[in-house]
């Protein structure tokens, strides 16, 4: 832990939670948790974007794809 020993961490951690109190911090957790949990969801919906064929659907499987067009400059 480098320099500093046990005791540093506890005195830096009571002071934080007086600043900041218990309720602040346990509700900053629960935010970061959240936040955790519906990345890691997004990321399993982005992989787990297969038909029964096992072809990627949806966005993530479109990626690579070429649509044909033309683009026309705009007149002003």
């Amino acid at each position: 832990m480098g320099s500093f020993s046990i005791w540093h961490w506890l005195i830096v951690l009571v002071i934080v939670m007086l600043v900041f109190g218990t309720k602040k911090l346990r509700s900053v957790g629960s935010d970061l948790g959240g936040a955790v949990k519906g990345f890691k969801e997004g990321m399993k919906e982005g992989t787990a974007a297969v038909d029964a064929a096992g072809k990627p659907t949806g966005p993530a499987g479109q990626v690579g794809h070429t649509i044909e067009g033309e683009a026309k400059k705009e007149k002003v």
